[in-house]
């Protein structure tokens, strides 16, 4: 694909983290937010390409942060040819057990996070002819007892096709990436299940979405690895 500028929040890990790896390594330019100044810097030092990425200190929840986000990278590169809402977490409870004073920043950082960067980014891509990518979940398809993190997905999917029918009038894609279980840090202290996939097959799904021609709009892709029961 033609060079592209493309925004990433919560990039200092995981998807994230492989997502703008291999945007770097082919040829692109890559703005990654996170809200760790540490794990940023690292992930910044470890990268390279210093002359084609940019990073950020932001909370993808915050309003402020991320218009901040958005505009400082239109400043820095130019333009902005896609934004890959990505910032996500699950806190490992669930509704009838766990700790309800954890689930607020979950839901805020899950739910709000994607919109308020469409929200941003959208007059940009509008500009570009460009592409927003949402990181959904398989939970998000699919329903389990109690799940909290489940709810933020199944949000997710439903934002996602809702700024389809209003992206889509103004020339701009939209993509919802769905994994499955994958083993990143995402699980914390819990353990990846043995079958789960490397983050890398996410990425490239990322990159298969902002590789197709003007006029093409793929919707919807579910990675899950062989072997996940759900």
């Amino acid at each position: 694909m033609a060079t592209k500028t493309v925004l990433i929040t919560g990039a200092t890990s995981g998807i994230g983290a492989h997502t703008a790896r291999s945007l770097l390594d082919r040829g692109h330019r890559v703005a990654v937010t996170g809200r760790d100044e540490t794990r940023l810097k690292s992930f910044l030092d470890e990268a390279g390409h210093p002359d084609r990425l940019l990073g950020m200190i932001a909370d993808a929840a915050d309003w402020e942060a991320t218009e901040s986000a958005v505009t400082r990278t239109v400043e820095h590169f130019g333009a902005l040819d896609a934004a890959v809402a990505n910032a996500g977490f699950m806190t490992g409870d669930s509704i009838g057990a766990g700790d309800p004073a954890s689930w607020a920043p979950m839901v805020l950082t899950n739910v709000l996070g994607p919109a308020l960067l469409a929200h941003a980014a959208l007059p940009h891509l509008e500009a570009t002819g460009g592409r927003l990518v949402l990181i959904g979940s398989v939970a998000g398809l699919k329903n389990s007892p109690g799940n909290l993190y489940s709810a933020t997905k199944w949000a997710t999917t439903g934002l996602a096709e809702n700024l389809r029918l209003h992206a889509t009038s103004r020339g701009i894609g939209v993509t919802l990436v769905n994994p499955g279980m994958i083993d990143t840090p995402f699980w914390q202290d819990a353990g990846a299940p043995p079958f789960a996939l490397p983050p890398q097959p996410v990425a490239d799904a990322v990159c298969y979405a902002l590789d197709q021609p003007a006029g093409v709009d793929v919707n919807t892709l579910t990675i899950r690895p062989i072997g996940q029961p759900v």
